[in-house]
């Protein structure tokens, strides 16, 4: 009996791992699991199922998690193309103002249009990308 419920317990703490992702829901889950391997096998009493519990929970915990967490954690996410502009400064080479203008960010060149639309550029000024708006650089006056 004691083993189905050790059994339980680590599928129900593995399942509730998806929800958490830390690993640490997981290593638990394997240790009841182990336990109630051992309880199965053997018929242990509930105090030798609760070391059992324990010292497999700690090596988990303490020597596989960290091994997991290198192995499959997700570098942070680096911003490529499009999404990687905005904050960037660009190098106003067409005059900038609400009609319209060019700017030169990473050797491309963008269409732009100031942020604050009573804004002017002139040409060699330097500008920051806020955001893009489809094929255009919406920019503020750069440091």
């Amino acid at each position: 009996m004691a083993a189905i419920v050790w059994l339980v317990a680590g599928i129900l703490l593995a399942a509730a791992e998806m929800l958490i992702g830390d690993l640490t829901l997981l290593m638990l889950g394997g240790a009841a699991l182990v336990t109630a391997g051992v309880s199965g096998l053997a018929g242990t009493s509930v105090v030798v199922d609760a070391v059992v519990f324990g010292v497999a929970a700690l090596v988990l915990i303490l020597l596989v998690r960290p091994f997991l967490l290198r192995r499959f954690a997700t570098p942070p996410p680096h911003q490529t193309g499009v999404a990687a502009l905005p904050g960037k400064t660009a190098k106003v080479i067409e005059m900038v103002d609400e009609h319209g203008g060019r700017v030169k960010v990473d050797g491309e060149v963008w269409s732009a249009r100031p942020f604050d639309p009573s804004e002017q550029f002139e040409v060699g000024e330097t500008v920051c990308i806020m955001k893009i708006e489809g094929a255009t650089a919406v920019v503020l006056k750069g440091s």
